[in-house]
Formats: structure tokens, C-alpha cells, sequence
């Protein structure tokens, strides 16, 4: 099982889009990588994202 890195945007109440690095296998499920990145952005100072997960967008970086 190779880990990667996935990118992860949340778009948040004041209309930005926040983008978090989420590194994890390539077999992640989308689910759980939206939630890794949402928990990280919910515990921050940065306005609120929206905690809907076809709003995140979500993409693997090599």
C-alpha cells in the first residue's frame, strides 16, 4: 500500500475555497480524505467550511 498525497479545497462561508494536504494511500477513500481536511479546517481560525462533501473538490498530486 503506497501513501500519496491528495489535495482536498473546501469552499467556506466567505466565499474562498481553503485547500488542505492530505496524505494517504491510494485506496483512500474520498470520504475519508474530505474529512481529514474538513477536521483540520474546523479546528483553525478560518471562517467556516461547508461540511458538504460534493461541494469539496479533491484530486491526487504525484
Amino acid at each position: 500500500m503506497e501513501s500519496g498525497c491528495w489535495l482536498v479545497a473546501l469552499p467556506a462561508v466567505d466565499g474562498r475555497q481553503y485547500v488542505y494536504r492530505v496524505y494517504a494511500p491510494e485506496e483512500a477513500l474520498l470520504a475519508d480524505l474530505f474529512w481529514e481536511a474538513w477536521h483540520c479546517h474546523d479546528e483553525s481560525a478560518f471562517p467556516r467550511a461547508w461540511d458538504l462533501f460534493d461541494a469539496a473538490a479533491i484530486r491526487r498530486v504525484s
